[in-house]
């Protein structure tokens, strides 16, 4: 497992921590994700590194991720 966290654009309620929470849990693979709304941060833990689809899934729920 490698642990990752990325930086997350955008989220301003509890709200939005769900929805990058989600987005990140969607992608094959990974696991433990903890979204931290007042760092602005996610981190994870994936079987496999595709760091690309983690931050698509994020993109794609209009927030912006970035390592």
């Amino acid at each position: 497992m490698v642990k990752t966290k990325l930086n997350i654009e955008g989220m301003s309620c509890e709200h939005c921590a769900r929805a990058v929470k989600q987005a990140i849990e969607s992608v094959a693979g990974v696991k433990g994700v903890a979204v931290d709304l007042v760092g602005r941060t996610a981190e994870f833990e994936m079987d496999k590194v595709d760091i690309a689809a983690v931050i698509a899934a994020v993109e794609e729920e209009g927030y912006r991720a970035s390592l």
